[in-house]
């Protein structure tokens, strides 16, 4: 059974950082793309940053700056360095990774989520 697995989140004030990773294990072949995604209370999940395998990555446009997303590909790995935060990134943040497994099915995973708090 393919599954993610997240850490680093926690308590953190205003202005300081925190580094997120999530390493994914199972029967999996290949995966393209890997990412963050985060859900504050009461809105909708939203993207934070995504790293495809040859290392071309995507932000939002409230992170850009601030965060860096990072991928070792032979540990099936992603980290989420984020630095200079801020209350609104308070959110649960969820890893997502899409690939291959070894019977060349697609596959769309989550993570459990980890919480991220942001005090002002």
């Amino acid at each position: 059974q393919e599954q993610l697995v997240e850490s680093g989140g926690g308590l953190v004030q205003a202005g300081g950082s925190l580094r997120l990773s999530c390493a994914a294990s199972g029967r999996i072949f290949s995966i393209n793309v890997m990412g963050w995604y985060r859900q504050a209370p009461g809105k909708q999940r939203e993207l934070v940053a995504t790293i495809t395998n040859s290392g071309t990555t995507n932000y939002a446009d409230s992170v850009k700056g601030r965060f860096t997303i990072s991928r070792d590909n032979a540990k099936n790995a992603v980290s989420l360095q984020m630095n200079s935060l801020k209350p609104e990134d308070t959110a649960v943040y969820y890893c997502n990774a899409q690939g291959l497994n070894l019977v060349y099915l697609r596959f769309n995973y989550w993570g459990q989520g980890t919480q991220v708090t942001v005090s002002s």
